[in-house]
């Protein structure tokens, strides 16, 4: 799985420095970008002639996240279907194996410039399927 790495900053959090609940949803759309850009696939669901768009998103809460936490999210592809992909992030506190949330996300793969639904290229589920593995973003500088 890709791995994602950044600190829970104070904005997102309530006044006990616990995480909001939304800010997953945040959390998932950040991750789910920089698994895109390390998976290659930048110039063509980012800025080029593919857009993809959340259908569904459901997330799951086990234990909290708090202010100035270094947060490790991993990335994983779940599902390929004809125009879809599903997307399943686990967010950790970092350097611990507890899961504290999982959400799972169906993207639909649009044209960007008529926003049609596009059917996934053989080129695009390879890159899907491969999804990063291996390969780590750290904007927390935890592993420096």
């Amino acid at each position: 799985m890709f791995r994602y790495f950044f600190r829970v900053r104070y904005g997102e959090c309530d006044a006990q420095k616990v995480v909001f609940n939304s800010r997953y949803g945040d959390y998932t759309d950040i991750s789910v970008v920089e698994f895109l850009r390390a998976a290659g696939l930048q110039g063509q669901m980012v800025t080029g002639p593919y857009d993809y768009q959340l259908v569904k998103q459901t997330v799951e809460w086990k234990a909290p996240a708090r202010f100035d936490q270094v947060i490790e999210a991993s990335v994983g592809v779940k599902h390929l279907g004809n125009t879809s992909f599903t997307l399943v992030v686990e967010v950790r506190v970092a350097g611990g194996p507890e899961i504290i949330a999982t959400s799972e996300t169906i993207y639909v793969l649009m044209l960007q410039h008529s926003l049609e639904k596009a059917p996934l290229t053989e080129e695009l589920r390879a890159a899907l399927r491969e999804g990063a593995a291996g390969k780590v973003t750290d904007h927390a500088q935890y592993l420096s």
